[in-house]
């Protein structure tokens, strides 16, 4: 009995699964993603939103200039003691320039700061939004990967169960083994049955999520070329990768932007009880081209001002003193918030980092098991065929290095996946990450 190699693996895969559409690589199907994907598309708009906003607060620090002209018609009926009704008309004509330039209003300012802390906000956002994407879109592509797998060995494992059966029967039939040999045998075949069924069924629901991600129907993802060689991973220590994740995690920026934003809210609050000054100027003409209700002449005024305008707040209700406690009190809410981000993010990168570690040397160890497991099986084999071995203990080794196979294939996309997870812990997580991946899928 010949059991299926590892090698040919992915060309079986690509073969039993890859008939119905075109295989595409994990980058291919991140950039399908990226046009697709609602989320994405939402933190993009909201980012380029942030940008006009600020720009709209940009407009309180800078002058405004203001033109204004009218045109009016007046008719007067004068009556003279005789009885003498004169009537005289006459037309107005002004035009009026006016502009002003904030000299001192600290809330302004304030709030055109918070206008640019906004948009790193929404940067940051839309940074996290997008290493989650290359994580979701990954993580899904090794699902369905994974289940190919799976399913792939069941009914290898099938196929070698099903010719352990035979060989029962015909033993059975000729004197050489027990009806137990051959119900153990069809016992096992039977489990293995409901395994596919529930293989096939999983696959499909994962095929269906990674569809959901990408936006294409039957994406077809290419597998793992075989013999696979992981890339290397520096992991240094936990602390490199927590130092990293303190300067660059995203979610840990935006939350030390909100504590800027919060002080900046409690500068405008102050500002509420300081003066604020501005520089005015205006001109302005007005013109009689036929005269006016005191001179019958063409008559034109012209008139310009240049000033400073002060206002200076004396009591506003305590309004100004309320707020002042409100948004100290918001303040105190975002640092503890900040606290708590850099709590989970720190102990979430450490944690990955350990998953990761962890992930390498179980992928060694599953691979030495590979090779033992499969040696325990041709023994058994061979152990059953002189009559030292019985028909279960066939069965048992198949099923340990069907479970093997499988685990090591599991534990090879945990690790890729979980140092994509780490880089997006770190918050450097890039869209080029996923080139390493991509060498080692099948061409």
């Amino acid at each position: 009995m010949k059991l299926p190699r590892p090698l040919p693996l992915a060309f079986a895969l690509a073969t039993l699964f890859g008939g119905s559409a075109q295989a595409q690589n994990l980058v291919q199907m991140y950039e399908a993603a990226r046009g697709y994907d609602a989320t994405y598309q939402a933190a993009k708009a909201q980012y380029e939103a942030s940008i006009a906003k600020a720009d709209q607060a940009t407009a309180a620090i800078l002058p405004t200039v203001n033109a204004a002209a009218g045109y009016s018609q007046t008719q007067f009926n004068n009556k003279t003691g005789n009885n003498i009704v004169i009537d005289t008309s006459f037309a107005t004509e002004n035009a009026s320039i006016s502009a002003s330039q904030p000299l001192y209003r600290p809330a302004n300012l304030a709030t055109y700061e918070q206008g640019r802390k906004q948009v790193d906000i929404a940067k940051a956002q839309l940074d996290a939004i997008e290493q989650d994407l290359i994580v979701r879109v990954s993580t899904a592509y090794f699902d369905v990967l994974s289940a190919q797998d799976n399913l792939f060995l069941i009914r290898e494992q099938k196929k070698a169960v099903a010719e352990q059966f035979e060989s029962a029967k015909r033993n059975f039939e000729v004197g050489t083994a027990t009806i137990t040999d051959s119900r153990e045998a069809e016992s096992r075949y039977d489990l293995i049955l409901a395994a596919e069924i529930g293989a096939e069924n999983d696959l499909r629901v994962k095929r269906l999520a990674l569809e959901v991600v990408v936006g294409k129907p039957a994406a077809e993802p290419k597998p793992l070329a075989r013999p696979v060689v992981l890339p290397a991973i520096p992991l240094t220590d936990d602390a490199y990768w927590v130092s990293q994740a303190e300067v660059s995690n995203p979610t840990l920026r935006q939350a030390r932007l909100g504590v800027d934003v919060a002080k900046l809210e409690t500068a405008k609050a102050y500002a509420g009880n300081k003066p604020t000054l501005d520089l005015t100027a205006s001109y302005g003409n007005t013109r009689y081209p036929g005269g006016n209700s005191t001179s019958g002449f063409y008559t034109r005024t012209t008139s310009g001002t240049v000033g400073l305008a002060l206002n200076v707040p004396i009591f506003a209700g305590f309004s100004v003193e309320n707020q002042i406690k409100q948004t100290l009190a918001l303040e105190d809410k975002a640092k503890a918030d900040l606290d708590g981000v850099q709590r989970n993010v720190v102990q979430g990168t450490r944690a990955i980092f350990f998953n990761v570690k962890s992930g390498l040397g179980q992928v060694k160890a599953l691979e030495t098991a590979e090779i033992s497991t499969k040696s325990a099986l041709d023994a058994n084999i061979l152990g059953y065929q002189v009559g030292v071995r019985i028909n279960l203990d066939v069965l048992n080794s198949q099923s340990q290095l069907y479970v093997a196979r499988r685990d090591l294939d599991l534990q090879r996309y945990n690790v890729l996946t979980n140092s994509l997870k780490l880089r997006q812990a770190a918050g450097v997580l890039k869209p080029e990450d996923l080139e390493q991946i991509n060498a080692l899928l099948v061409k």
